[in-house]
């Protein structure tokens, strides 16, 4: 069983336009597992149900931005080794930082091509 048919992800983004937009690129690469929240506080719910592999997330978000999701995930036993993306549609160097401070895998700007997001998920995962 190839890894895309068993790797799952959780899409984390409070607009319904880019939560579309990135689904449709993992749907596009073949991976089969893909749930989604509208926010950071029901991933957290979400993944305390259902864990996935992978987080794909927005930054900007309401209540609990997408490093606020990273932090809440790093320090939790049962979510501190999920694999995640932070997703933004500019590249400060702060929040790259802070990112990678607290355990961000990898990042990816948008807008971004199905190749680039296939890139991106297999410098976390390996080879789909």
């Amino acid at each position: 069983m190839a890894l895309r048919d068993s790797l799952s992800i959780l899409v984390v983004d409070d607009m319904s336009t880019s939560r579309s937009l990135i689904i449709m690129a993992l749907e596009e690469i073949g991976l089969k597992k893909v749930d989604f929240a509208k926010d950071g506080r029901t991933a957290l719910q979400t993944l305390a149900a259902r864990p996935a592999h992978l987080v794909i997330s927005d930054y900007h978000m309401p209540e609990m931005d997408g490093l606020h999701l990273l932090q809440a995930l790093r320090s939790n036993r049962a979510t501190q080794r999920i694999g995640f993306i932070l997703v933004s549609g500019r590249v400060d160097q702060t929040i790259l930082a802070t990112g990678k401070q607290l355990g961000m895998n990898n990042f990816i700007q948008k807008p971004f091509t199905t190749p680039q997001m296939r890139k991106c998920i297999q410098s976390v995962t390996g080879p789909l």
